[in-house]
Protein backbone atom coordinates (compact mmCIF):
# COMPACT_ATOMS: atom_id res chain seq x y z
CA UNK A 1 0.00 0.00 0.00
CA UNK A 2 3.01 2.43 0.94
CA UNK A 3 4.57 1.47 -2.83
CA UNK A 4 1.47 2.75 -4.32
CA UNK A 5 1.43 5.52 -2.40
CA UNK A 6 4.70 6.60 -2.92
CA UNK A 7 4.12 5.97 -6.77
CA UNK A 8 0.38 8.69 -6.47
CA UNK A 9 2.92 11.17 -5.01
CA UNK A 10 5.99 10.96 -7.43
CA UNK A 11 2.81 11.14 -10.34
CA UNK A 12 0.49 13.61 -8.56
CA UNK A 13 4.18 16.04 -8.07
CA UNK A 14 4.93 15.46 -12.13
CA UNK A 15 1.18 15.93 -13.22
CA UNK A 16 1.36 19.54 -10.78
CA UNK A 17 5.07 20.84 -11.77
CA UNK A 18 5.00 19.80 -15.70
CA UNK A 19 1.50 21.23 -16.10
CA UNK A 20 3.02 24.55 -14.26
CA UNK A 21 5.83 24.45 -16.66
CA UNK A 22 3.82 23.17 -19.70
CA UNK A 23 1.81 26.34 -19.18
CA UNK A 24 4.34 28.44 -19.09
CA UNK A 25 5.78 27.24 -22.41
CA UNK A 26 2.47 27.09 -24.50
CA UNK A 27 2.80 30.98 -23.56
CA UNK A 28 5.87 31.62 -25.11
CA UNK A 29 4.85 31.50 -28.74
CA UNK A 30 3.29 35.29 -29.73
CA UNK A 31 0.95 33.32 -32.31
CA UNK A 32 -2.64 34.78 -33.54
CA UNK A 33 -5.60 32.49 -34.40
CA UNK A 34 -5.26 29.94 -35.43
CA UNK A 35 -2.73 28.55 -33.43
CA UNK A 36 -2.74 31.04 -30.69
CA UNK A 37 -6.29 29.19 -30.01
CA UNK A 38 -4.67 25.86 -29.73
CA UNK A 39 -2.14 27.04 -27.38
CA UNK A 40 -4.35 28.94 -25.15
CA UNK A 41 -6.40 25.67 -25.16
CA UNK A 42 -3.17 23.47 -24.78
CA UNK A 43 -2.42 26.01 -21.52
CA UNK A 44 -5.73 25.46 -19.86
CA UNK A 45 -5.44 21.83 -20.07
CA UNK A 46 -1.65 22.14 -18.55
CA UNK A 47 -3.24 23.94 -15.63
CA UNK A 48 -6.06 21.54 -15.16
CA UNK A 49 -3.30 18.60 -15.14
CA UNK A 50 -1.82 20.47 -12.58
CA UNK A 51 -4.58 21.11 -10.82
CA UNK A 52 -5.69 17.34 -10.70
CA UNK A 53 -1.83 16.49 -10.22
CA UNK A 54 -1.76 18.99 -6.95
CA UNK A 55 -5.23 17.01 -5.98
CA UNK A 56 -3.30 13.40 -6.45
CA UNK A 57 -0.58 14.44 -4.49
CA UNK A 58 -2.47 15.85 -1.66
CA UNK A 59 -5.17 12.81 -1.32
CA UNK A 60 -1.16 10.72 -1.49
CA UNK A 61 0.32 13.03 1.33
CA UNK A 62 -2.87 12.55 3.71
CA UNK A 63 -1.40 8.63 3.87
CA UNK A 64 1.22 9.64 5.96
CA UNK A 65 4.21 8.92 3.69
CA UNK A 66 7.58 9.13 4.84
CA UNK A 67 9.61 11.79 2.51
CA UNK A 68 13.16 10.89 1.03
CA UNK A 69 15.22 13.44 2.19
CA UNK A 70 18.23 12.37 0.34
CA UNK A 71 16.11 12.56 -3.13
CA UNK A 72 14.89 15.93 -2.17
CA UNK A 73 18.29 17.35 -1.96
CA UNK A 74 19.59 16.01 -5.06
CA UNK A 75 16.24 17.45 -6.91
CA UNK A 76 17.66 20.78 -5.58
CA UNK A 77 21.02 20.31 -6.71
CA UNK A 78 20.02 19.05 -9.87
CA UNK A 79 17.12 22.26 -9.90
CA UNK A 80 19.77 24.80 -8.78
CA UNK A 81 22.30 23.82 -11.45
CA UNK A 82 19.75 23.82 -13.83
CA UNK A 83 18.28 27.88 -13.03
CA UNK A 84 22.09 28.77 -12.83
CA UNK A 85 23.23 26.90 -16.46
CA UNK A 86 20.22 28.43 -17.97
CA UNK A 87 20.26 31.88 -16.58
CA UNK A 88 23.63 32.16 -17.18
CA UNK A 89 22.87 30.90 -21.02
CA UNK A 90 20.18 33.49 -21.10
CA UNK A 91 22.26 36.35 -20.11
CA UNK A 92 25.33 35.38 -22.16
CA UNK A 93 22.63 35.15 -25.28
CA UNK A 94 20.89 38.86 -24.27
CA UNK A 95 24.55 40.38 -24.11
CA UNK A 96 25.37 39.30 -27.18
CA UNK A 97 22.79 40.30 -28.88
CA UNK A 98 21.29 36.48 -30.01
CA UNK A 99 18.15 36.73 -27.34
CA UNK A 100 15.70 35.18 -30.19
CA UNK A 101 18.13 31.92 -29.03
CA UNK A 102 17.22 31.63 -25.92
CA UNK A 103 13.74 29.95 -25.68
CA UNK A 104 16.06 27.18 -27.39
CA UNK A 105 18.93 26.89 -24.56
CA UNK A 106 16.51 26.89 -21.37
CA UNK A 107 14.64 23.92 -23.25
CA UNK A 108 18.09 22.20 -24.29
CA UNK A 109 18.76 22.71 -21.12
CA UNK A 110 15.33 22.02 -19.40
CA UNK A 111 15.97 18.18 -21.46
CA UNK A 112 19.16 18.07 -19.89
CA UNK A 113 17.83 18.19 -16.86
CA UNK A 114 15.63 15.21 -16.95
CA UNK A 115 18.31 13.00 -17.40
CA UNK A 116 20.14 13.06 -14.05
CA UNK A 117 16.49 13.34 -12.34
CA UNK A 118 15.39 9.64 -13.63
CA UNK A 119 16.87 7.98 -11.43
CA UNK A 120 16.13 10.42 -8.44
CA UNK A 121 12.78 10.60 -8.94
CA UNK A 122 12.56 6.66 -10.22
CA UNK A 123 11.31 7.09 -13.19
CA UNK A 124 13.43 6.15 -16.18
CA UNK A 125 11.03 7.39 -19.11
CA UNK A 126 11.84 10.94 -18.07
CA UNK A 127 15.15 10.33 -20.22
CA UNK A 128 12.88 9.51 -23.13
CA UNK A 129 11.29 12.93 -22.24
CA UNK A 130 14.96 14.44 -22.34
CA UNK A 131 15.45 13.72 -25.90
CA UNK A 132 11.94 14.28 -26.87
CA UNK A 133 13.05 17.83 -25.46
CA UNK A 134 16.41 18.14 -26.52
CA UNK A 135 15.64 16.90 -30.09
CA UNK A 136 12.81 20.03 -30.26
CA UNK A 137 15.57 22.74 -28.86
CA UNK A 138 17.79 21.51 -32.13
CA UNK A 139 14.43 21.84 -34.45
CA UNK A 140 14.27 24.99 -32.88
CA UNK A 141 17.66 26.59 -33.27
CA UNK A 142 17.71 24.94 -36.68
CA UNK A 143 14.42 26.54 -37.83
CA UNK A 144 15.70 30.25 -36.32
CA UNK A 145 19.04 30.00 -39.02
CA UNK A 146 16.85 28.33 -41.76
CA UNK A 147 13.71 30.40 -41.71
CA UNK A 148 11.46 33.82 -40.47
CA UNK A 149 10.01 31.58 -38.09
CA UNK A 150 11.14 32.24 -34.27
CA UNK A 151 12.44 29.37 -32.97
CA UNK A 152 10.66 30.19 -29.67
CA UNK A 153 7.47 29.71 -31.23
CA UNK A 154 8.53 26.26 -32.26
CA UNK A 155 10.63 25.19 -29.00
CA UNK A 156 7.70 26.48 -26.83
CA UNK A 157 4.72 24.77 -28.16
CA UNK A 158 7.03 21.82 -28.85
CA UNK A 159 8.23 21.74 -25.37
CA UNK A 160 4.85 22.92 -23.97
CA UNK A 161 3.09 19.92 -26.15
CA UNK A 162 5.55 17.37 -24.75
CA UNK A 163 5.50 18.05 -21.05
CA UNK A 164 1.61 18.49 -20.90
CA UNK A 165 1.63 14.89 -22.28
CA UNK A 166 3.70 13.52 -19.82
CA UNK A 167 1.82 15.16 -17.31
CA UNK A 168 -1.06 13.65 -18.41
CA UNK A 169 0.43 10.31 -18.49
CA UNK A 170 2.11 10.86 -14.97
CA UNK A 171 -1.50 11.57 -13.48
CA UNK A 172 -3.21 8.23 -15.91
CA UNK A 173 -0.37 6.20 -13.92
CA UNK A 174 -1.51 8.28 -10.44
CA UNK A 175 -5.08 7.52 -11.09
CA UNK A 176 -4.17 3.91 -11.92
CA UNK A 177 -2.90 3.66 -8.47
CA UNK A 178 -6.30 4.40 -6.88
CA UNK A 179 -7.85 1.41 -8.83
CA UNK A 180 -5.25 -0.61 -7.53
CA UNK A 181 -5.51 0.30 -3.74
CA UNK A 182 -9.35 0.19 -4.04
CA UNK A 183 -9.12 -3.15 -5.48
Amino acid sequence: MAALADVRRRAGLTALYLGIVATIWLSVPDDEPPWGVFLVTGSVAALLTAGAGGALLMRSRLEDLLRDTAGDRRYLVILAGELAAAGFGAVLLAVTGRSEYIAVLVAAVVGLHFWPLAPVLRDPALRILAGLVCATALAGLITGMVSTVSPGAVVGSGVGVLLLGYAIGALIRGGLTLRQAHS
